[in-house]
């Protein structure tokens, strides 16, 4: 059963914990690793940008100079920077918890390819972090790991059945968007039913941040600075909208406090913003016919069959 004292702005002691967290140079990437950082945890900050990483790691340590970050590079729209950034991962040691946060959150008016030949959006949002998650499924259960996984509150709003989660007929941004989430939900879910049948310890959970904007957070240079215009707008939404340092606390909930359940949905406890609880997800993220269907389009995809039997062997150091 979920810790009911859990305390999103003073957490555990974490100190000899290390998260990887996806997309961390900015927003609810940044935030989360952050506050990882805070309470004593040593952070892989990941981004595809070099230069907005290196800005968002020493604004991390301008504001705790004494956290512990380093940073690695990883663009999951890009299989093979996938599969590199595994490997490194794997080399530099132990992991406690991988926080699969990287993602297109305002997806192009039209489709765009990668250079894999899969849908941008989807293959950001989804196949990238399939990937990632399979890449280090064995180091994960070395510390009896876990997985969060970025849920969305679109998923109810637009419950689209993901027939065609590459889009090549009928592609619109919402609909790439939604899509994207819906199975980035879908795995998660069925990765701890996964986890569990092969006996792996490691556990997968899910996460959303409810409405987070960037209006309604600090500014920090390189890493967040809205515009007055988004400042002005985003207030406006104050009623049911908070920021995105907020938004975060369900992520890091989720990744770490132990007294969750794999399988768990985390989010806020207003559904749009407050303190993380365990919620309800959608009914159509929990299906096990999608589920099989999202899992088989993201093994094929990647051509990346997850080590289950391999990770189930793995004993925890």
């Amino acid at each position: 059963m979920a810790r009911p004292d859990w305390d999103p702005q003073h957490l555990p002691d974490l100190r000899a914990r290390t998260y990887l967290v996806t997309g961390s140079n900015a927003g609810l990437g940044f935030f989360s690793s952050e506050q990882l950082a805070e309470a004593g945890a040593h952070v892989v900050m990941t981004g595809r940008h070099p230069n907005r990483l290196a800005a968002a790691r020493a604004a991390v340590l301008r504001r705790n100079p004494d956290a512990s970050v380093e940073t690695l590079l990883l663009d999951t729209s890009n299989l093979g920077s996938v599969r590199a950034a595994a490997a490194t991962a794997r080399v530099r040691g132990r992991l406690d918890g991988v926080l699969l946060n990287a993602g297109i959150v305002h997806p192009p008016k039209e489709r765009e390819q990668t250079q894999d030949g899969n849908e941008l959006v989807f293959a950001t949002n989804a196949l990238g972090h399939f990937a990632l998650a399979g890449e280090l499924l064995t180091i994960l259960a070395a510390a009896s790991g876990r997985l969060v996984w970025l849920g969305s509150m679109s998923t109810t709003i637009s419950p689209y059945d993901p027939v065609d989660p590459q889009l090549v007929d009928g592609y619109t941004p919402w609909r790439a968007y939604v899509q994207s989430k819906i199975a980035t939900s879908v795995l998660g879910f069925e990765a701890d039913r996964r986890l569990r049948a092969a006996g792996v310890r490691v556990s997968s959970v899910v996460a959303h941040p409810g409405y987070s904007t960037s209006g309604r957070t600090i500014g920090i240079r390189g890493v967040n600075e809205p515009t007055r215009t988004t400042r002005f707008v985003d207030n406006l939404q104050a009623a049911f909208a908070q920021s995105k340092e907020h938004g975060a606390w369900p992520l890091v909930r989720a990744l770490a406090d132990g007294s969750i359940e794999g399988g768990s949905f985390v989010g806020p406890r207003f559904g749009m913003r407050g303190e993380p609880r365990i919620v309800t997800p959608a009914r159509i993220v929990r299906s096990a016919d999608i589920a099989e269907r999202v899992w088989q389009v993201c093994q094929d995809a990647t051509r990346l069959a997850w080590p289950f039997e391999k990770a189930a062997r793995v004993r925890p150091r």
